[in-house]
């Protein structure tokens, strides 16, 4: 049953590691609620509509998770970053049972978050506080836990956090995929996309030596056409080498959000 829209109490907190303020506000547009952090508009969230996610990059991820498995069967997924937590809310609604991981440097956002934002009944997610790199290495390492799906969506661009980046972060993360996992990289450019560049070659390099297919770009078209700033998403796994790789562009494609480009590995590099 679809969550009543909670009271907006307008409550704001400090948060300790960057220090900026962060609070839950209606959103302007819609029935849905925003994530402010430091004055910017960081998530949406549609309690009402869980499936339903305005934010074009957070549907491509939304729809390779659709497509890259059965439908409607639960997933063990980490989520690195968390936000408003608004692609947990559509993995439980869209597959009940799934076992949730998400990590947070912020030690306040998730009680914010789910203060103010409370997650679909019967939702099953971990939360862990600290760096996403380490926290995620105690996990696979010393638990031995692996993952059907693995979701990095961290501010991690030019002059953020860049050992959240490159080949050797990446290949941990392939490391701790499942026989059938997928890796989802949200990377967000500016104008020419040098930074994504760099991030799709480093992600090419991981797969390859881990023995999988090389890196696809999921983004909108006119973005990679025009080589705009925005958000391109990279992916990598045994998800993707299993797909018959036409078909799943085909279904990619359609799903969109629209327009949509979809590049193979060899066109990813070809990119780059």
């Amino acid at each position: 049953m679809p969550l009543s829209p909670p009271a907006a109490t307008g409550r704001t907190v400090q948060l300790s590691v960057s220090g900026q303020q962060a609070r839950i506000l209606p959103d302007e547009q819609d029935e849905g609620w925003t994530l402010e952090i430091g004055g910017m508009v960081q998530s949406h969230v549609d309690l009402a509509e869980p499936t339903r996610i305005r934010y074009e990059y957070l549907g491509r991820m939304a729809a390779l998770l659709d497509l890259a498995f059965p439908p409607g069967g639960p997933l063990i997924i980490a989520h690195l970053g968390a936000g408003a937590l608004t692609l947990p809310r559509r993995v439980q609604a869209t597959r009940p049972g799934s076992q949730q991981l998400t990590v947070e440097l912020e030690r306040e956002l998730p009680s914010l978050v789910l203060s103010e934002l409370p997650l679909p009944e019967g939702t099953d997610l971990e939360v862990v506080i600290g760096d996403a790199r380490r926290e995620f290495a105690e996990l696979t390492a010393l638990q031995d836990r692996r993952f059907d799906a693995v979701v990095l969506d961290i501010d991690t661009g030019e002059g953020e956090v860049e050992h959240l980046t490159g080949t050797e972060f990446y290949t941990e993360l392939l490391g701790a995929l499942t026989e059938r996992g997928l890796l989802m990289v949200n990377v967000g450019d500016d104008t020419g996309h040098r930074y994504y560049a760099r991030q799709a070659a480093a992600l090419e390099r991981a797969a390859t030596e881990a023995g999988m297919t090389g890196a696809w770009t999921l983004a909108d078209a006119n973005l990679v056409a025009r080589a705009e700033a925005g958000n391109l998403v990279l992916a990598a796994g045994p998800a993707l080498a299993a797909a018959d790789p036409d078909q799943l562009r085909t279904d990619l494609l359609s799903a969109g959000p629209h327009p949509a480009a979809v590049l193979l590995p060899h066109e990813t590099a070809d990119l780059v």
